[in-house]
């Protein structure tokens, strides 16, 4: 049985390999849209990759994860530092028993003083920082391990 996983990225994760290209990288949204598609169908998980500079989108995106009982990969992108909205969502998530995997292609605990505090950390399942897209791929297989338990 194919278990559906939501992949919702945050602000400016939509201009993936033009925005700041020495920290995020070269790939392109797009790329992560394959590639976390592939790396799913590898683990039996149906993968559906989203984007969104609107936080009440995303907000809702959680809404929905939870009333639909699906596993969520998360990077909130800006929305990490100060969304008490996304994270009093994402918190729903885990209360629901569904796994929040939260992603930063980057570590932002190397980065400016603000990026080093998270407010969706505290009420994720795990956090995976600084490993680029793959970090996305150790998300996906840590849904599917907390799924088979």
């Amino acid at each position: 049985m194919t278990r559906k996983v939501i992949v919702v990225n945050g602000p400016n994760l939509g201009r993936l390999g033009v925005r700041e290209p020495d920290v995020y990288g070269h790939q392109d949204l797009e790329t992560l849209r394959r590639d976390c598609t592939a790396w799913g169908r590898e683990l039996g998980l149906d993968v559906e990759v989203r984007q969104t500079d609107d936080e009440a989108e995303m907000i809702g995106w959680m809404h929905r994860a939870v009333d639909e009982r699906t596993p969520v990969v998360m990077n909130p992108a800006a929305f990490t530092h100060y969304s008490y909205g996304l994270s009093d969502a994402a918190h729903m998530v885990t209360d629901a028993g569904l796994p929040l995997m939260e992603v930063h292609i980057s570590n932002p605990s190397a980065r400016d003083a603000f990026r080093k505090y998270s407010v969706i950390s505290p009420v994720a399942t795990g956090t995976i920082t600084g490993m680029g897209f793959y970090g996305y791929r150790l998300a996906l297989e840590a849904v599917a391990h907390l799924l088979e338990q």
